[in-house]
């Protein structure tokens, strides 16, 4: 008790002034930083995301892709480097035997250039195009083939390796291969969707060409310079469109058209995001597969060139062109599927919630201590948490 009070009276307490509202953000007026910096040991750092395989199970930035490729390829080289190894060989082949007759046609004509100056020369020229168009032809539907069909068994060992799994490739193969003709489908109808405007545009060129003056050549010229740059934006437009087609087809057991319908989808509202991701991994894995490829395509052009003429020669200018497009091709096959289907997995947790399924069977599948071929199944769109 205050000295001087009565005993038994309370003391008279000043009236409270009403509170102010301090002043937020920063200024002369603040009496402490709008966010003050947390100290050791104070507030909440929210756990790490479970990862049990490739990824860490919630959306994914650029780098987790790409780190996830990379763990896919080592955590199974057996199955993806081996199976993309066979792939590049039987695309490479038949274009590097082409160009080696073209290389071979080109070192004769330097090496001797009266010889080329008579029909039998012009023929042998013909012969070495021929040569090199065709084995281009040839590659291609090679390559149209065995890319689709790599792409369907990388793309169902990664819907395994994101719980942590390892499948083999005869595994992978047998649980692909019933869904072969939908990704032909696939590919078929983007080859149509490519292609098409490109015909069109050959044959209007062509009539145009028929009735027109030596003076209107330089407006066709102009004229295929503009759809040249158009149709660039146009297959770059489908192919980020479409790129998770072979994914659904494979992991969400769909048909060719509802499997471009749901690519379409899950683009729909990130499209840029996409079209970056994926345009800046074409020109990573293209500066790659080039370091790797070019000191052996060098290698045989230059020595084509100097031993033209000789059927050794030429055995040996393929040869290494072979090996160059092998090497190249088989870096670039695995990684491109790769960030292609783990940016469709990124794509599906970001506007379904799919992070969350994949964590609850994460969770599950490591109480039981290991994978179930069941882990499969969990890619269905029915098992998304927003569907």
């Amino acid at each position: 008790m205050p000295y001087g009070q009565p005993y038994g009276q309370q003391p008279q307490q000043p009236p409270l002034a009403p509170p102010q509202q301090a002043p937020y953000g920063p200024g002369p007026q603040t009496p402490y930083p709008p966010h003050p910096p947390q100290q050791p040991g104070y507030g909440y750092m929210p756990p790490p995301a479970l990862r049990p395989g490739i990824i860490p199970l919630r959306p994914l930035g650029l780098g987790d892709m790409l780190d996830g490729t990379i763990k896919l390829i080592r955590s199974n080289p057996k199955a993806v480097l081996g199976l993309s190894a066979v792939a590049a060989l039987l695309a490479s082949v038949p274009l590097a035997v082409g160009q080696a007759f073209l290389i071979d046609t080109m070192g004769s004509a330097l090496n001797d250039p009266e010889s080329f100056s008579s029909s039998s020369g012009d023929l042998t020229s013909l012969y070495g195009v021929a040569a090199q168009y065709g084995g281009s032809l040839v590659s291609y539907a090679v390559q149209f083939v065995v890319v689709t069909l790599l792409t369907g068994v990388l793309t169902r060992i990664l819907g395994r390796a994101v719980f942590g799994g390892n499948i083999t490739a005869a595994e992978a193969w047998r649980l692909v291969k019933a869904r072969i003709p939908a990704l032909f489908g696939v590919v078929g109808l983007m080859a149509v969707i490519m292609l098409v405007p490109v015909i069109v545009f050959v044959l209007l060129i062509v009539a145009l060409s028929l009735n027109a003056s030596s003076g209107d050549l330089g407006w066709l010229a102009g004229l295929t310079i503009l759809f040249v740059i158009g149709y660039i934006c146009y297959y770059l437009f489908f192919r980020t469109r479409f790129a998770f087609a072979s994914a659904a087809v494979v992991l969400e057991g769909r048909g060719p058209v509802d499997a471009m319908r749901r690519s379409w989808s899950l683009v729909s509202g990130d499209f840029w995001r996409v079209f970056g991701i994926l345009l800046l991994t074409s020109l990573l894995v293209g500066l790659v597969a080039g370091i790797l490829s070019v000191p052996f395509t060098l290698a045989g052009t230059l020595f084509g060139m100097f031993g033209a003429g000789s059927a050794a020669t030429t055995i040996v200018t393929a040869i290494l062109i072979a090996i160059g497009g092998t090497l190249g091709a088989m870096f670039t096959y695995p990684f491109e599927a790769g960030v292609a289907g783990l940016l469709y997995a990124d794509r599906r947790m970001r506007s379904e919630a799919f992070d969350l399924v994949l964590q609850t069977a994460a969770i599950e599948q490591q109480r039981q201590g290991w994978v179930h071929a069941s882990a499969d199944e969990l890619w269905h769109p029915s098992n998304s948490a927003r569907s």
